[in-house]
Formats: C-alpha cells, structure tokens, sequence
C-alpha cells in the first residue's frame, strides 16, 4: 500500500522523494488527481509548489487534507516563484512549518494539523469553476481567467474548417469550440499534457465529434495520421522557463497527423522562430497576419 506521494518533481538536491512515491501532478502523464487521494491516507507528501497564488495555496491545502494524522509535508519553490510565500501560507493552513533555504529554493517541513478547518477556503479558491459565459476553467491551468492574446489573434483569422482535425495543446478547448460551431468538421481530437485542462475542454467542447486525449506532444502520435487540418497555439515555456523546442515539437507533430494537401494554423508570439521549422516541415508556408505581438502561419502539407 502507497504512504508516500509526490506533487511534482523537485531537484533532487532540494527535496528527496522516494521511488515508490505516487505522482500526484496533473502535468506527469498516468498520475493521479490528488483530488482523488482519500483523507487521512498518507504518511508523507512531497510538493513542489506552483507558482501561481490560488493554485499553490490549492495544492498545499489538498497535500495537508490527505495527511494521516502526524503525517509529514515537505513543500518546495523557488525563492521568486512563491517559495518566500510559502511558510506564512502553509502558517494560515494550520500547520507550523519549519523552513530552510537551499539551491534558491526555499523548503517547509510541517505536519498535519489538528484542525482542517482552513483548508476549505484555499481548497473552494482553487477548484474549477464555471464562468458566467459558461466555460469551465481551474486557477493555475494556461490563461485561466481571460482570454489570451495569442488565440484571440488566430480565432479573428482562422477559417471554417472541415473533415477531420486536430487541437494542438488545446488548453481549455477554446479554439475547438470556434472550430466546430463552423464549417463541416467530422471529428477534431483535442490534446494536452495537463490533466486539468483535459478534464476542463471536455466540459467546454460536449460534442459527440470532439475527443479529448491526455498526451505529451513531444512524442509521436501514430494513431493520427491523414487528417485534414490541425489548428494550435503551441506553449513555450516548461518549468516556467522559456523553451521554444515545445512549439518546434508541435509543429513536426502536426506535419505527421496531417495529410497530403492537409493545412495547420498555427499562432506564436511575434519573437518565436518557428520559420525555419515550418518550412522544413510544410510544402507552402503563409504569414496569415501578424498583430498584437503575435504571427498566425498558415502551413500546408
């Protein structure tokens, strides 16, 4: 029986997590939600925190909520990512942490408290949540509370699509949802590597031609081939640091699905250069408009 989990993967010179731990981070495929974890089920949990307010405060509160009785929280962040924050929250959690610096991380160590009454409010703060228009969204996942730039560029550009397609790192699903509400679209298989947003763009693309896939897009894809279009706005950070080899993985993904005449619309913001890699990968490359500090390419197979 599992005693241990982790939430995330902290260095290992900050924070020991053992190999039979269970993965808890909706960002580590085949992990477990820990709003799953039963209460009172762990003897110690390992977290390195996020860095975002309601989603770390979340996280921190659910850690304490699975705690057995006595049982053990070790919480990690870097010093300006949320780690100088983190003692005083997890102080207003109810648990009385111990803290330590090291490697520009800041470490707390505390127990489960005898009271959980605290815990509700960062837990209510941090849940996913239906907005007044409808969509569903969760603090901490891309673009949560607004709609961000990049897509708002692509919708005010994309064309009615048709036939099969793909949602390259389809976040809560937005794109999807414009996709199918025009044109002729059979099916549209939207993907992403964050388990909440999985959850989260299925309640917001309820179609019976939508099909949402928990996915690393750093890997091939071989169960998707010939289709007839793929739409993205492709992530370029990982770990909070910049990485344009995200967005440069996406797009040889996309060549691979698509078929021959097959077309991507791809947005990225204005300094990103996908160029070379959309050319190399696509037999016609189009500057469909550029606005706003972003670029929509139109690339066809």
């Amino acid at each position: 029986m599992t005693t241990e989990a982790a939430y995330g993967r902290p260095p290992p010179d900050v924070a020991q997590v053992g190999g039979a731990a269970l993965q808890l981070s909706p960002l580590v495929l085949g992990s477990t939600a820990i709003e799953a974890i039963a209460d009172r089920s762990l003897d110690r949990i390992t977290v390195l925190a996020p860095p975002a307010t309601l989603e770390r405060r979340y996280v921190l509160a659910h850690a304490l909520r699975v705690l057995r009785p006595g049982g053990q929280l070790v919480a990690a962040a870097p010093k300006a990512k949320g780690g100088a924050r983190l003692a005083g929250e997890l102080e207003a959690l109810g648990a009385s942490p111990t803290t330590e610096s090291r490697r520009h991380h800041k470490i707390c160590t505390g127990r489960r408290p005898e009271s959980l009454d605290a815990l509700a409010e960062a837990i209510a703060a941090g849940a996913p949540r239906q907005e007044a228009n409808g969509l569903w969204t969760q603090p901490g996942v891309f673009s949560w509370d607004r709609l961000d730039g990049g897509t708002a560029v692509l919708l005010g550009v994309l064309p009615a699509m048709a036939g099969r397609g793909v949602d390259l790192g389809c976040g809560l699903g937005l794109i999807s949802r414009a996709v199918l509400s025009a044109g002729e679209v059979s099916e549209i298989a939207l993907i992403d590597l964050d388990r909440r947003v999985v959850d989260l763009a299925a309640r917001n693309a309820p179609d019976p031609r939508a099909r949402v896939l928990w996915r690393d897009l750093r890997e091939p894809q071989s169960d998707l081939a010939g289709l007839d279009f793929a739409v993205s706005n492709p992530p370029f950070h990982d770990g909070g640091a910049e990485d344009r080899a995200l967005g440069q993985a996406f797009i040889r993904r996309a060549a691979e699905m698509l078929g021959k005449g097959g077309v991507l619309w791809l947005v990225a913001n204005r300094h990103l250069p996908y160029e070379a890699e959309l050319k190399g990968a696509f037999a016609k490359v189009r500057l469909a408009a550029e606005t706003g500090g972003f670029k929509v390419y139109e690339a066809r197979r």
